[in-house]
């Protein structure tokens, strides 16, 4: 399918400028690593515990931090999300320690949150960091005294439907008022009022508890390095076998211009780097060098078709022979993670984003940044065999003459 047909820009006109924001990207990025001390881990290479709450309204940081810095040693970090889909939340993380100590300081994280911003005196069971279990289980005695008769099966989904209503955006684990609960099939005012008697609502709800140990951040460090060097030195051997050299070289360098530039921004934009943004990250390399393959196929049967003409020229009708190509698959996979980044939800934006940055970094280092490598490279070996030294031929030995003296009788 073409969409542009017979086009002839030039491409290879506009590469400085290219080249130059792309110097630029990747300045900026390294002085902001370099700025903050290194790359933003997430919990899945950065060791200690990390408590993700959310707050029913602006989350009290300085009370949360000074609050848990009483109770756990070492530094205590409390950062805000400042992503819509976030909203009111923060990310609670404790410094490296111990595997034990882990433990304990995951538990006296959501004690010491309770005690400060719940009610534990009421003896109250606290429904927005309940589970499924301990709401039956509270709920048992109090609805067979109220004549809300129920078996232990309807029980035990009577607690679901609450947990689940509960943990279901935009709610998201978190009510304020026990009357949002009657919008639940089945539960009647009765069931409300006990729930009122027997449970409190805290301003806060623990979403999740992620714990990684020092070994374990360690070794995912190295492997996620690891994973994607030899993602780029096999791609160099692939195309350095398939093409020249230098196209395998002009390929791997455009693929660590987009790596480069995508974590520098990740650093810009303080966000963290996780797991699944490493993934992102390999997925990026793919698909750079996918593109960049096509283009440099397309140069290598325009070598043998048109000889004669200017590489520079070649290299630009390359470009526009394989622009239909490039649209339809950048454009429609950009559409794809654009609506992933902003519906996708926070398990899904680090990965999304990383996606975004790098198909807009990738499509055009496919042309501006691969493309022109090899052009430089080719003009510099043209330049190199005309200003070469023509070697002097070497003078051929004559022939012996025969001697014309007649011998003296």
């Amino acid at each position: 399918m073409q969409i542009f047909k017979n086009t002839n820009f030039d491409f290879l006109r506009y590469k400085w400028p290219f080249i130059g924001a792309s110097l630029v990207l990747s300045v900026s990025g390294i002085g902001s690593i370099i700025a903050h001390g290194g790359l933003r881990y997430g919990i899945d290479f950065k060791e200690g515990t990390q408590m993700t709450v959310k707050w029913n309204g602006a989350p009290p940081e300085d009370k949360i931090r000074a609050a848990l810095s009483k109770r756990i040693s070492g530094e205590v970090t409390v950062q805000p999300f400042t992503d819509v889909a976030n909203l009111n939340s923060v990310v609670i993380g404790t410094e490296r320690m111990g595997e034990q100590q882990m433990a304990a300081a995951s538990k006296a994280m959501q004690e010491t949150l309770e005690a400060t911003f719940g009610d534990p005196q009421s003896g109250k069971l606290d429904f927005n960091n309940a589970g499924a279990t301990e709401i039956a289980d509270r709920l048992t005695v109090p609805l067979q005294q109220a004549g809300v008769q129920l078996s232990d099966p309807q029980l035990q989904t009577l607690a679901s439907d609450l947990r689940t209503f509960r943990d279901t955006p935009p709610r998201s684990g978190l009510i304020s008022s026990f009357d949002q609960l009657k919008a639940i099939p089945g539960v009647n005012s009765a069931i409300i009022n006990v729930l009122k008697q027997q449970c409190n609502l805290a301003p806060f709800s623990v979403l999740q508890v992620e714990m990684v140990g020092p070994k374990v951040g360690g070794e995912l460090r190295t492997k996620a390095v690891l994973a994607t060097l030899y993602a780029l030195g096999g791609m160099l051997v692939y195309i350095a076998f398939r093409f020249e050299w230098i196209y395998g070289v002009a390929a791997v360098v455009a693929c660590f211009h987009d790596t480069i530039i995508t974590i520098g921004l990740f650093s810009l934009f303080n966000k963290e780097i996780t797991l699944t943004v490493i993934a992102a990250l390999l997925t990026l390399v793919g698909y750079s060098m996918n593109d960049t393959i096509v283009i440099f196929d397309r140069i290598r049967e325009n070598l043998k078709l048109l000889r004669r003409e200017p590489l520079e020229s070649l290299i630009n009708k390359s470009v526009n022979q394989t622009l239909s190509r490039t649209v339809m698959t950048s454009g429609l996979t950009f559409l794809t993670v654009v609506a992933l980044f902003l519906f996708g939800g926070p398990v899904l934006h680090g990965f999304s984003f990383a996606l975004v940055v790098g198909i807009i970094i990738g499509t055009y280092s496919s042309v501006f940044v691969a493309s022109p490598i090899v052009l430089f490279w080719h003009n510099w070996a043209d330049d190199r065999k005309r200003t070469a030294p023509v070697p002097v031929a070497a003078a051929k030995p004559q022939p012996a003459r025969k001697s014309s003296t007649k011998a003296v009788k």
